[in-house]
């Protein structure tokens, strides 16, 4: 009789993370991972095709930012539809502590940074997608997610470690630090002798 499975996946997310912290992603097994979730090894195979995707799997922000972008207002501009999107993204996230050590895991082993970079493109090809839907060239839009992306890993790095702010301040103070570097500066005005 099989056994009850409360909340399964994230009890394989959590026991991994915990393994992969004290001994490390490479010398951890699937058996081990659900042996300390309390499940079979079978259990993981339900949901997640490898050890690597424990940390990665489902595609919720993915779907979440394509979403936030397909309902804004079609007047804003593709960076303002983009920003918007992501200024919502902190519903999707899982707790901020969890984040944290899941970013030192992944920084610690090149398989998990090279997995990490592959999500990020694809999330960033599916936005690419949302944006061309809303008839922004292709080339341009691509550029505008890269842009969006780079705002995006600046506030997400300070939210990580500042709990007292959102990551939607973050993205908004980002944006503008982001203008206030391709804007040149005004002039002095002229002043009459």
């Amino acid at each position: 009789m099989p056994r009850w499975e409360s909340d399964a996946q994230g009890r394989l997310e959590r026991a991994a993370l915990e393994l992969f912290e004290t001994q490390g992603f490479e010398r951890t097994s699937v058996a081990q991972i659900a042996g300390a979730a309390g499940l079979k090894e079978r259990s993981f195979y339900r949901y997640f095709p490898d050890k690597r995707e424990v940390l990665f799997a489902g595609d919720e922000l993915e779907a979440h930012l394509v979403a936030g972008v397909e309902a804004t207002d079609p007047d804003l501009t593709p960076l303002e539809a983009l920003l918007t999107a992501l200024r919502t993204a902190e519903e999707t996230f899982r707790p901020r502590e969890f984040l944290l050590r899941r970013a030192k895991v992944i920084a610690a082993n090149p398989a998990l940074a090279e997995r990490d970079l592959i999500k990020l493109a694809d999330i960033a090809d599916a936005l690419a997608r949302a944006l061309e839907r809303r008839g922004v060239e292709p080339g341009r839009a691509r550029f505008i997610v890269d842009v969006v992306l780079a705002i995006h890993r600046r506030a997400a790095s300070r939210w990580l470690t500042d709990p007292d702010t959102t990551l939607s301040r973050l993205i908004t103070r980002a944006a503008d630090e982001l203008r206030e570097e391709v804007t040149p500066p005004t002039p002095p005005a002229d002043v009459a002798p």
